[in-house]
Formats: structure tokens, C-alpha cells, sequence
């Protein structure tokens, strides 16, 4: 059963408040439990963390995305016509972007660091978008490279080509979701949440893995801590 961001971010939250109010109880779990836990959460603190999720600017569209395939009607540009699906690109409005530094690289948006690496990661944009297009890379192979963007956290369209990847970056979900546990476990770097502009089909790109990995605290307490993500002018 897919788990999306909402419900992660609510999840987390409660599991952290728990865990913090045992330990200001001083109890075991088995005391604690017993003593009445079921009370542990109030009502002010659910609409204190539905609060907390709200002030991250969380938007319910592109998190609830599957696939291309599935929802076709959610990629559509500003206008309300569909986009054109063979130049396809993650346009979102609130990406954070910025000039051209001294290196050559222009920012083009921020994602959550899921493990921190000694360095950034780059490498070839790829939008990731059909399972006809993940068949073809069984085939063939992943180019050299491939920075995978892909907007389903759950990781069924790109499981069985992920060991492939040079990076990936997802629009949904959090370091928590499906693809981010399976990208910690293989070792690859990996931006979830991201919010991107500019990035194209090939564009050689740059994300900040070296960033800290973002936490489920940092979630909880609505704290910006993203990494950048920069295409390569040079």
C-alpha cells in the first residue's frame, strides 16, 4: 500500500512526540504503555504538527503523482494544456533558483539530502517516466552517468534499473519514502521532495549530496535545511 508525504510527515511527527514524552516520563516502555499512552498525543498537539506540515508550502498535486502513465492530467503548464510529453521537465513554481556563480553553475532548484557524501554528485539529467522507457534501459543499459528525475517516491517504476544510477532526483515524497530507504541502501546519492525549474532532458547537472541529510526532526519542526541543485553551464 503506497505511502505518500502527508502521511509520512504526520507519521513521523506523532513517533517523534511519543518518543520524546517517554522520555520526560522517566518510565520503560511497558510502564509508560500502561500508565496511559492512548493520552500521550492531544488534539492540540495533532493540529499543532498539521500546522507545522502546512508552513513547509507542501503541495498536495505533484506529491500524489504515481506516473506519467497513470496521471496524465496532472502535468499540464500554466495555460491547463497538456505539456508535450517528449520535452517533459518538472516546472515547479516554487523552485528556488538563482544567477550563474563564478564555476559555471546556475541554480535550479533544492531537494532533502537523504545521506550526506563526502562530495556533490554529477551528471546527465534523465527524466525517468513510463515503464516502456524503463524496459528499454533493462535492455540497453542506463547511459553512463544518469542523474534519474523522477517524480513516484514509491520506487516501482525504477526498481529494477535503480543500481544503475549515478543520482537520483524525486519531486515527492521524503527521505523516508520507498525510493529514498532503497537509494540509502544501495548506496546512492538521492534528493527527495525536490523542487526543480530549467532542467531539461541532458542537461548536465550537479546536486549537493554532501549537504546534511535531512531528518525527521527537521521535518516535525518545519526546518529548512535543503540541498541545492545546479545545471552546469560549462
Amino acid at each position: 500500500m503506497p505511502v505518500f508525504f502527508l502521511v509520512e510527515t504526520v507519521n513521523d511527527a506523532v513517533r517523534a512526540l511519543v518518543r520524546q514524552r517517554l522520555a520526560q516520563s522517566g518510565e520503560d516502555w511497558t510502564s509508560f504503555v500502561s500508565a496511559g499512552a492512548d493520552t500521550a498525543i492531544t488534539q492540540q498537539d495533532i493540529v499543532r504538527i498539521e500546522e507545522q506540515v502546512l508552513a513547509t508550502g507542501y503541495r498536495f498535486t505533484s506529491a500524489s503523482l504515481v506516473s506519467l502513465r497513470e496521471r496524465p492530467d496532472a502535468y499540464k503548464d500554466s495555460t491547463g494544456l497538456a505539456v508535450d510529453l517528449s520535452a517533459f521537465s518538472f516546472e515547479h513554481g516554487d523552485a528556488v533558483v538563482g544567477p550563474m556563480d563564478h564555476t559555471g553553475r546556475e541554480q535550479r532548484g533544492t531537494g532533502d539530502n537523504v545521506v550526506r557524501h563526502p562530495a556533490d554528485t554529477r551528471g546527465t539529467a534523465r527524466y525517468i517516466r513510463t515503464s516502456d522507457q524503463v524496459i528499454r534501459y533493462m535492455r540497453s543499459g542506463v547511459p553512463v552517468d544518469t542523474i534519474a528525475i523522477i517524480d513516484d517516491s514509491g520506487c516501482t517504476l525504477t526498481a529494477p534499473i535503480i543500481d544503475q544510477f549515478r543520482g537520483i532526483v524525486c519531486a515527492s515524497g521524503t527521505v523516508r519514502s520507498h525510493l529514498g530507504i532503497l537509494a540509502r541502501e544501495y548506496g546512492i546519492p538521492c534528493l527527495m521532495n525536490a523542487r526543480i525549474s530549467g532542467i531539461r532532458e541532458g542537461d548536465s547537472i550537479e546536486i549537493e549530496t554532501s549537504a546534511a541529510a535531512k531528518t525527521a526532526q527537521d521535518y516535525q519542526e518545519g526546518r529548512d535545511c535543503s540541498a541545492r541543485i545546479w545545471r552546469l553551464t560549462r
